[in-house]
């Protein structure tokens, strides 16, 4: 990393040689005159986003002439304030996808730097980046994002309840082509007291993976074209009607209301209000989960452990990744600065610091995520470092990341398909509505 050059004064005494040495090193910095720039970081005001304020004084003591500036936004209000901040010219440099709208919504809408430019020698393998992850956020062979966190989906699950129906702990191995589906069900059964009686009630698996529109995936169906993931995100055609698709919904409901294995909405909402997710209850054997649920260990009441998604229908794709990068916006009149900032953030000592300053958050760096592994009491750190990589291998980004104005698809399926989650309605008499809607929902927002 570049060290930048505060600026000094110079009197008449200097010499000619010592002022064009002090000229040659101010040219060097990162703003190319010596002249210290301010970088402004956008951020959700939550500890385990805010926590980068701490890592400024060391950054701007080893890189003088750049000052970092963190501001932030609750959640619901994150897009609206960065398109005010755009509209207004008076845009951040360096944020993330971290409210309602993707890297593709980001990407399409033109707000975007390309990073090619800045890059140089910049190699992912220096900072311990999967060559995969890093090329998440390229486009055409142009880069757009640097990683910086990666979530994987995980299984955790009670021991207790594990014990109590004496059942094997499911295996921490990708590779074990035992553990599928179907076993799943099966344990799940077991574990499943189905009553009316929410103090009586408890159910083998809760299957949150995903998004609903990206859960055919692991079906083997696909709800959107194959050219969604390479046109910028806006599908060419839709596939609510494909028999694959139909099947994968009755599968996933079907453990709701027909197999009888996974917690209805009243249950769930009912254990939420107390304990925040329902696997923290006590009351759910296997909770397939974004890894961020990890965090919670600590808060468990019953002893935990952390297992591989099973083998589906598809036998490439088992894991949703949800990898975090950061960008530098177009409007940034410091890209080199906002860089320099970015590949601090991803060194292994500073991502190490991160994870205890964050609460938890994984880092991208394979290195520095040693020490995430092992910094969940109770959860051995090799079943858990195994977990995700084979989530890496068996994994498919985040359609939330990849679609463009997935928000609004997003709420379309949350709205449409709560009557199929109520046992209200039936899939097949659902998906025709959904089909329709979404299809007038493209054409109008991907004109």
């Amino acid at each position: 990393m570049k060290k930048g050059k505060s600026r000094a004064r110079v009197t008449a005494s200097l010499t000619l040689i010592p002022i064009l040495a002090l000229m040659a090193t101010a040219c060097s910095s990162g703003s190319g005159d010596g002249k210290k720039v301010t970088i402004t970081h956008y951020t959700i005001d939550s500890p385990d986003r805010t926590f980068v304020e701490k890592l400024v004084p060391d950054f701007e003591k080893s890189h003088p002439n750049i000052k970092i500036k963190i501001t932030k936004a609750p959640y619901e209000q994150f897009d609206s304030k960065l398109q005010s901040s755009i509209a207004a010219k008076n845009s951040p440099d360096v944020t993330s996808h971290w409210g309602y709208g993707g890297f593709m919504e980001y990407y399409t809408k033109g707000m975007l730097m390309d990073l090619t430019p800045y890059l140089g020698d910049f190699k992912a393998s220096d900072y311990n980046i999967p060559e995969d992850v890093m090329n998440i956020y390229k486009v055409g062979g142009k880069t757009y994002g640097i990683p910086i966190n990666s979530y994987v989906t995980v299984m955790l699950y009670n021991k207790d309840m594990f014990d109590q129906a004496k059942l094997d702990y499911p295996p921490t191995d990708y590779e074990d082509k035992s553990w599928t589906f179907d076993k799943m069900v099966e344990k799940a059964a077991k574990m499943t007291v189905d009553s009316q009686d929410i103090n009586k009630a408890q159910y083998g698996v809760d299957f949150g993976w995903g998004e609903r529109d990206q859960r055919p995936q692991y079906f083997n169906g696909n709800v959107y074209s194959d050219d969604t993931w390479t046109n910028g995100g806006k599908p060419s055609s839709i596939n609510l009607d494909k028999p694959e698709v139909i099947n994968a919904y009755k599968t996933i409901y079907g453990l709701i209301w027909d197999k009888k294995v996974s917690p209805p909405p009243a249950f769930s909402k009912s254990v939420s209000g107390q304990f925040g997710d329902p696997f923290l209850s006590g009351k759910i054997g296997m909770s397939v989960v974004g890894s961020w649920s990890l965090a919670s260990a600590k808060d468990f009441s019953f002893r935990v452990g952390v297992a591989a998604v099973p083998q589906g229908p598809n036998p490439k794709v088992r894991s949703v990744l949800y990898v975090d990068p950061l960008f530098v916006l177009k409007d940034s009149k410091h890209p080199k600065e906002a860089l320099e900032w970015i590949k601090y953030l991803i060194t292994t000592e500073v991502q190490e610091k991160s994870i205890e300053l964050s609460g938890g958050n994984p880092p991208v760096n394979q290195k520095a995520a040693e020490k995430y592994y092992a910094n969940f009491e109770g959860i051995d750190p090799a079943q858990i470092k195994q977990v995700y990589e084979g989530a890496y291998k068996y994994g498919f980004e985040s359609y939330n990341h990849l679609i463009s104005n997935y928000s609004q698809i997003n709420e379309l399926f949350i709205n449409e398909l709560a009557s199929v989650e109520n046992g209200q309605k039936k899939v097949e008499d659902v998906l025709p509505g959904i089909n329709s809607k979404l299809k007038e929902l493209l054409d109008r927002v991907n004109k």
